[in-house]
């Protein structure tokens, strides 16, 4: 019988990252706490950029894309949000999205299952993503309940399960 398996990978969904920032944008656009003060969200290339005329207004517009997100199904460990930093009368904010398992995070992950993982699961590491495989299906839930019940830095998703 062949080993049955799934790829650990760390994807977002560039649509929902879009509608959750178009939300965001709507909502600074209408509150009433963000009028005059400058505040707005906008693509930047690949990233997020965020600017107010305070840093703590900035900091407020994060906060609002945050909730966007998490409404959205999208794991706040996929962002990383920097400092405000002021130019002129203006503090910028950027955002950075993270994609996929870095070599470091994926060596955590492979030691977690050998470690703790049933007996018999193999894990290896396919570029930005983990290949998990193991002769029964059981193993291979069990190992997905580790790792959804660990504290880790990146958002994971399951996927390819066969």
């Amino acid at each position: 019988m062949a080993d049955s398996s799934f790829d650990i990978v760390s994807k977002l969904d560039r649509q929902e990252v879009d509608n959750a920032l178009n939300q965001a944008a709507k909502e600074v656009a209408n509150r009433f706490d963000f009028r005059n003060v400058d505040a707005g969200i906008k693509w930047s290339g690949e990233a997020i950029d965020i600017q107010a005329n305070s840093e703590e207004r900035a900091k407020a517009v994060l906060e609002v894309l945050r909730d966007k997100l998490v409404k959205r199904g999208i794991s706040l460990k996929a962002i990383d949000p920097g400092e405000p930093k002021a130019q002129g009368k203006i503090y910028k904010l950027g955002v950075a999205l993270k994609e996929g398992i870095s070599q470091e995070d994926a060596k955590k992950i492979g030691k977690i299952i050998r470690d703790e993982g049933p007996k018999g699961v193999k894990a290896q590491i396919q570029g930005d993503e983990l290949r998990v495989s193991a002769k029964k299906k059981d193993d291979l839930q069990g190992v997905i309940s580790l790792l959804k019940g660990k504290d880790l830095d990146v958002a994971l998703q399951f996927v390819n399960y066969r």
